[in-house]
């Protein structure tokens, strides 16, 4: 049995790099993670795939907030598809719910079908959802390839029993990826106890900017963030992460 793959959320060319130097196996590639993730740019992901040699799958999300779209929202995330496709994407994340809670099973369908061939991923959209185990049988029924969950937790090593029976469920038909709040304490104990063979984890550090001059008044940041500063990926925290779960 081949060891556990760990797939790193990042949202920059350098969390990226890091993330593939510290042997995670994929990366999930978005932009404005402190907002949950959103889609990022055609730009960011044609260097990736030119300077990484980890697959790239990317968020289609395109705003914060809830996972409920309308129709121009939808319209974006279609086009998004199309767009970052042509751009070496190498799978997509996404996920869409009704405003009762329910997994919008047209809207993924529409989505599942502009991603094609390409592997997809339902992400924790699905932890929102009112009847996770309803939610889980639209996700067989369309082919959705991945679910990334927390159990439907804040994190996974607290939501062990329902992703393990998630995981009991889906046998072949889907791959079930443990995530939120993994880390290199929990990682394997998550993998024992659930039988994933996928983690996805996103631990950052924060690091100063390159400026030395810094002004002091001007602010071009809303939430009242450090503008000479910036969360990056943690490559030693997903280094270890690897090693804690390496041939289990």
């Amino acid at each position: 049995m081949s060891d556990v793959l760990v797939e790193a959320c990042v949202d920059s060319l350098a969390s990226a790099a890091a993330a593939v130097e510290a042997e995670a196996r994929r990366v999930e590639l978005c932009a404005s993670l402190r907002e949950g993730g959103t889609t990022p740019s055609a730009g960011v992901l044609e260097t990736c795939r030119e300077r990484l040699v980890a697959p790239v799958f990317v968020m289609i999300r395109p705003r914060a907030g809830d996972f409920c779209y309308d129709d121009g929202e939808l319209d974006v995330m279609a086009r998004d598809i199309r767009v970052l496709r042509g751009h070496g994407a190498q799978g997509f994340v996404f996920g869409v719910l009704t405003a009762e809670g329910d997994v919008a099973h047209d809207a993924l369908q529409r989505l599942l079908d502009e991603a094609r061939p390409l592997p997809v991923t339902f992400h924790r959209a699905f932890d929102m959802a009112r009847d996770r185990e309803a939610a889980f049988e639209v996700l067989l029924r369309c082919g959705v390839d991945r679910l990334l969950t927390s159990g439907a937790a804040a994190t996974a090593i607290e939501g062990v029993g329902l992703i393990d029976r998630l995981v009991r469920r889906a046998g072949r038909r889907l791959t079930v990826m443990a995530g939120g709040g993994i880390r290199a304490g929990n990682a394997a104990e998550v993998v024992r106890r659930t039988g994933v063979r996928e983690l996805h984890t996103g631990p950052s550090i924060r690091v100063d900017g390159p400026m030395r001059f810094r002004a002091s008044a001007a602010r071009v940041e809303k939430s009242g963030a450090d503008p000479f500063a910036r969360e990056v990926l943690d490559g030693v925290e997903v280094r270890e992460i690897v090693r804690a779960v390496r041939g289990l």
